[in-house]
């Protein structure tokens, strides 16, 4: 079964990413690349998934809506 998540790349000041799914709590990684961190983080959601799995509980469903807005600068 697949799952759909969302994941969110915040550039670092000091270089690479922060990448985490909000979907699932604490489920944060860090990379120099894009690349790099798409593979990071499904590896992270694996774990994740399988932890919940193990102990019995539901995977969460997404429930975001994500709308890019300007403001006058």
């Amino acid at each position: 079964m697949a799952h759909r998540l969302t994941v969110i790349f915040e550039k670092e000041a000091e270089g690479g990413y922060h990448v985490f799914c909000s979907t699932l709590p604490d489920c944060h990684t860090q990379s120099e690349t894009i690349d790099e961190g798409v593979a990071n983080i499904r590896e992270a959601i694996a774990l994740y998934v399988e932890t919940l799995v193990e102990d019995g509980l539901p995977i969460p469903t997404e429930d975001i809506f994500i709308k890019p807005i300007e403001i006058p600068a």
